[in-house]
């Protein structure tokens, strides 16, 4: 394949990475239609129930669809979901020839797009920047070929690994910036957790808060991890949200359950490992419900639980400049940033943040 088409499917892939932000737990697609070497039709999958790629590209070139080729960078879908077989859609345009980088894991899918294709008489060519592709797709990817979701340990520090000031009051421990970051990072997840340590001391409300951010059938999930159903059911993690889930101990109190249970929390009984809950039994459970990527969130008992047992695949520390004290709750990061690999610091305002893959 040529030069022309690599930078058509580059196109494709700067489209799905542009506009995929809010489409989780769907892979991020762009599509580019071309025509006697022009672009004539492109788009992107851009939200969780929207169009899908093709659909968008399909609509912007009309008419001009017939004979043109087609660069996608995943497979169009050949399954009846929230919208109709893109493949379907393609073949009807009258596209000639469509240039895929990936063939679909998801099985309903998998392979099922390139066969009516072919059978409905477009050519097909599946491989183009394959490595640039999974790369962009990695945490849906993993997601579909793997029993538990993506999981990515999200912490606010100092420099030191404290995680909490001395005194038990939650603070700030960075700026503006890191913290419209880390909602950025909530809003591209299907679910975010943390432990009851935190949600007894910070008492968060774990929701999405950024300007003209919405989404209403309740994703993100919410999710507690609290073994002995400390919490009580009037904690902000309850409230305004339809879909929290809380894992407990199967010797967790059943009076307290059905009060939970009562105001529409979902709670789910899993074995203890140690002192933790069966970590692995809570992601095999976020998995069954259609979670891929899982933010965790604290504390650094949650943490360093999901490390000790090689369930972590991505670090998002943001680290302040200051100090933030001997005691309290701490990650040890001369031990985690061994692990890590490809890691990446970003400039955050006054603080930074650092980036990068566990391998174990």
């Amino acid at each position: 394949m040529g030069k022309k088409e690599e930078q058509f499917m580059r196109r494709a892939l700067f489209l799905a990475e542009k506009g995929g932000r809010y489409v989780s737990p769907n892979p991020k697609v762009g599509a580019v239609l071309v025509k006697g070497g022009r672009v004539v039709g492109e788009g992107a999958h851009s939200r969780f129930g929207g169009p899908h790629a093709e659909i968008v590209a399909l609509r912007k070139a009309g008419p001009r669809a017939k004979g043109a080729t087609l660069f996608v960078n995943l497979e169009p879908c050949a399954h009846q979901g929230k919208r109709g077989p893109c493949c379907r859609a393609v073949a009807a345009a009258g596209v000639r020839e469509v240039v895929a980088s990936l063939q679909d894991p998801y099985p309903p899918v998998s392979g099922r797009g390139f066969r009516f294709l072919r059978g409905s008489g477009v050519k097909v060519r599946v491989g183009l920047l394959r490595a640039e592709a999974e790369a962009l797709n990695r945490t849906f990817l993993r997601a579909v070929r793997s029993p538990r979701p993506w999981v990515i340990l999200k912490a606010a520090m100092g420099w030191e690994g404290g995680m909490a000031f001395p005194g038990g009051k939650p603070r700030w421990i960075t700026g503006e910036e890191a913290r419209r970051r880390g909602h950025e990072a909530r809003s591209q997840s299907d679910a975010v957790l943390v432990g009851s340590g935190t949600a007894l001391q910070d008492d968060p409300s774990l929701t999405v808060r950024l300007p003209g951010w919405t989404r209403k059938d309740g994703w993100p999930l919410r999710v507690l991890l609290d073994g002995g159903l400390k919490v009580r059911p009037s904690a902000r993690i309850f409230r305004d949200h339809p879909r929290t889930l809380v894992f407990c101990s199967k010797s967790a109190s059943r009076p307290k359950e059905k009060a939970l249970t009562r105001s529409g929390v979902w709670v789910f009984r899993v074995p203890r490992e140690g002192k933790m809950l069966s970590l692995k039994a809570v992601l095999k459970v976020l998995r069954s419900l259609g979670v891929g990527t899982l933010l965790v969130e604290g504390g650094a008992k949650v943490h360093e639980g999901f490390l000790r047992r090689g369930l972590a695949d991505e670090a998002l520390f943001f680290v302040a400049r200051r100090k933030v004290g001997p005691k309290g709750p701490r990650l040890d990061l001369g031990g985690i940033f061994p692990r890590l690999q490809g890691l990446r610091v970003e400039k955050m305002g006054e603080d930074f943040l650092l980036r990068g893959d566990f391998k174990f």
